[in-house]
C-alpha cells in the first residue's frame, strides 16, 4: 500500500506540472478567480509556446518570497503560492536575483509588444509585485525597482514575515505573521487585486569615510561590517572631492526610516545574536521577547546612569538639515537625546508612530502633518527607553526636532570610536573617525516608488483629497526653485540593481 500511495503522489505531481506547462492549470479546476493573477509561460519564458488565457488577468502578479524569513513560514508560503499560481511567476529569493527576474520579464514584454502581442502591454500595465519577508527584504526589492528605472514600475504589496514589519503595517497589511495555507493566500491575493496604489518618497543615503581597501577594488577590507543595503561606489572621477585618497563612498536607500543611537544598538545586538544562535529565533513572538530583553539588558531604561554622555547624539555628530532646496542650516540637538530617527512612514518599532500628530495650535505654525509623498522627513529624538515607551499612549510621541528635505551628519574624533545605525530594520556598527578624519552621511529625497495599500492604513498622501488636513481632537497632542544636487547619477542609485550583487557566501537569512 505504501508503494502505491507513493506512486500515486508522484503521478499527481507529474500531472500538475504538465497541466501548468499547458496553461490549463489547476486554476481552472480549483478556483476560476485565480486567473486574475495568472501570467502565462510565454510572457515569463521567452520562446515558450504562445497559449493565451481566456481573459486578460485583472491583477497579474510576480511573487518574491524570502523562504528563510519567519522561521518555517517563508518556506510554507512559497509552496502555497507555487501551488496556486504558475510556478514560473513565484520566486525564492534564496535562488533567484530579483533584478535579473525583472530585467528578463520586462525584456520579454518589450519584445512581445514589438511583435504585436496584445496581452503583453496589458500585463505590463496591470502588473503588481508581492514581497514576502521582513522590512529588509521589502527594501531590497524597492531598491531593485528604483535602480532598474522601469518604464512602468509596478506597485508593491508586502507580506509581513519579519519581526517588526513596520513597512507592511504602514500600508494596512498588518504586522503579525500571516497564515500560509491556501485559503489565506487566496484572501491576500484578492486584497492585492483591490488595493490602492500610493506614491512613496525614496530616500537616498550617501556616506563618505576613510577605510582601507584592496588596490583596484571598491570593496572595503574586513572587518568593516556594513549592511547589505549600503554598497561601495567606484570612484567617479579623479577630481571629485569625495574620491580623495583613502576615502571610501557608500550609497544606499530607505523608504521607512534611518536611525542612530540606542534603538540601532539594540537592533544590532538582536541581529548579532540571531546570527550566532538562529535556532532561538524561530517565530515572531520569541523574536519580540528577545528584543525586549536586549533593551533591558543594555541598560537603556536607565541610560543616564548606565551609558556615558559621549554616546549622546549632540556629542557624536554635528547635524544639519535642509528645509529649502539647497539651503543647509544647523540643527540643535538637546543634550539628553541618545537616539535620533528620520521617519518617512508613520510606522516604527512594530507599528508605533514616533512623530505622532501635532496639536492644532502647532500645525502650520510649527509643524505639518506627516505625509509619505511630500518630500520631507520627520526627525525625532529619544532620551531613553522610558521615553520610547510613551509611544504606546494614544497621543504619545518623541521629541520633535525637525521636518526636512534632507539631513546631514558630520562626525569628527570623539570620546567613542563607534556608534550604531539602522536603515529599514538593517543595523550596523559604524566606525567613527580617528585623528583628523571625518565621516559624513547625507540623506536626500530621490524619486518615488509605488506601494499598494489596503484597509485603514496609517500612511497619508499630501495629494489625497480624502486625507484630513487637521486632526481630530482625540488624535492630536495635548500640549521655490529646484536646485541640482552635485551627485552623479551613478551615486544616486540605491545599490540593488546592475551595479550591485550579493556576495557568493551571503546568508539571506540575515536579511529580515
Amino acid at each position: 500500500m505504501k508503494l502505491i500511495r507513493t506512486f500515486l503522489r508522484l503521478m499527481a505531481k507529474d500531472m500538475k506540472v504538465k497541466s501548468k506547462s499547458q496553461e490549463t492549470v489547476s486554476c481552472d479546476s480549483e478556483d476560476d478567480s485565480l486567473k486574475d493573477f495568472w501570467i502565462p509561460d510565454y510572457i515569463l519564458l521567452l520562446g515558450s509556446e504562445v497559449n493565451k488565457p481566456s481573459r486578460v488577468p485583472a491583477s497579474p502578479v510576480i511573487v518574491f518570497v524570502n523562504s528563510r524569513s519567519g522561521g518555517q513560514l517563508g518556506g510554507e508560503l512559497l509552496t502555497s503560492y507555487q501551488t496556486l499560481l504558475n510556478e514560473n511567476q513565484v520566486f525564492d529569493l534564496n535562488e533567484n536575483a530579483p533584478e535579473k527576474v525583472l530585467q528578463q520579464l520586462y525584456f520579454n514584454i518589450e519584445k512581445l509588444k514589438h511583435d504585436g502581442d496584445s496581452l503583453a502591454p496589458e500585463i505590463q500595465r496591470k502588473l503588481r509585485i508581492i514581497v514576502a519577508g521582513g522590512d529588509g527584504t521589502a527594501g531590497w526589492i524597492l531598491g531593485v525597482i528604483s535602480d532598474l528605472k522601469l518604464s512602468q514600475p509596478p506597485p508593491v504589496a508586502t507580506v509581513p514575515l519579519g519581526t517588526g514589519n513596520n513597512l507592511p503595517f504602514a500600508f494596512g497589511w498588518g504586522k503579525k505573521n500571516p497564515g500560509t495555507d491556501l485559503e489565506s493566500v487566496k484572501m491576500f491575493l484578492n486584497q492585492v487585486k483591490n488595493a490602492k496604489e500610493m506614491k512613496v518618497d525614496s530616500w537616498h543615503v550617501l556616506m563618505r569615510m576613510k577605510v582601507p581597501r584592496e588596490k583596484g577594488s571598491c570593496d572595503p577590507i574586513p572587518p568593516l561590517d556594513l549592511p547589505h543595503s549600503l554598497h561601495a561606489v567606484q570612484p567617479v572621477s579623479q577630481s571629485n572631492a569625495l574620491d580623495e585618497e583613502g576615502y571610501h563612498t557608500f550609497r544606499g536607500g530607505f523608504w521607512n526610516y534611518f536611525s542612530m543611537g540606542m534603538d540601532a544598538q539594540v537592533s544590532y545586538g538582536f541581529h548579532t545574536e540571531r546570527k550566532l544562535h538562529p535556532e532561538k529565533f524561530k517565530n515572531q513572538v520569541s523574536n519580540q521577547s528577545a528584543y525586549a530583553k536586549l533593551t533591558c539588558s543594555q541598560g537603556w531604561f536607565w541610560a543616564s546612569l548606565s551609558h556615558p554622555s559621549s554616546w549622546n547624539i549632540s556629542q557624536l555628530t554635528k547635524v544639519s538639515i535642509m528645509k529649502k532646496p539647497g539651503h543647509w542650516e544647523a540643527l540643535n540637538i538637546p543634550a539628553t537625546i541618545r537616539s535620533i530617527i528620520c521617519l518617512n512612514l508613520p510606522s516604527f518599532s512594530g507599528g508605533l508612530n514616533p512623530w505622532g500628530i501635532p496639536s492644532r495650535r502647532r500645525l502650520n505654525k510649527e509643524w505639518t502633518l506627516p505625509y509619505v509623498d511630500d518630500g520631507f522627513l520627520e526627525v525625532v529624538g529619544f532620551r531613553n527607553a522610558w521615553h520610547g515607551a510613551v509611544l504606546y499612549a494614544p497621543t504619545g510621541h518623541g521629541t520633535r526636532l525637525a521636518q526636512a528635505r534632507g539631513i546631514r551628519f558630520e562626525f569628527r574624533k570623539s570620546a567613542t570610536d563607534h556608534t550604531f545605525m539602522r536603515m529599514d530594520g538593517e543595523p550596523w556598527k559604524q566606525p567613527l573617525p580617528k585623528e583628523k578624519d571625518t565621516v559624513t552621511l547625507e540623506i536626500s529625497c530621490s524619486g518615488q516608488v509605488s506601494m499598494l495599500a489596503t484597509g485603514n492604513f496609517p500612511s497619508k498622501s499630501v495629494y489625497d483629497p480624502t486625507t484630513p488636513r487637521t486632526p481630530k481632537d482625540d488624535e492630536c497632542d495635548s500640549d521655490e526653485e529646484d536646485v541640482t544636487e552635485d551627485i552623479s547619477e551613478e551615486r544616486k542609485k540605491f545599490g540593488a540593481a546592475s551595479s550591485f550583487k550579493l556576495p557568493d557566501n551571503f546568508d539571506l537569512s540575515q536579511v529580515s
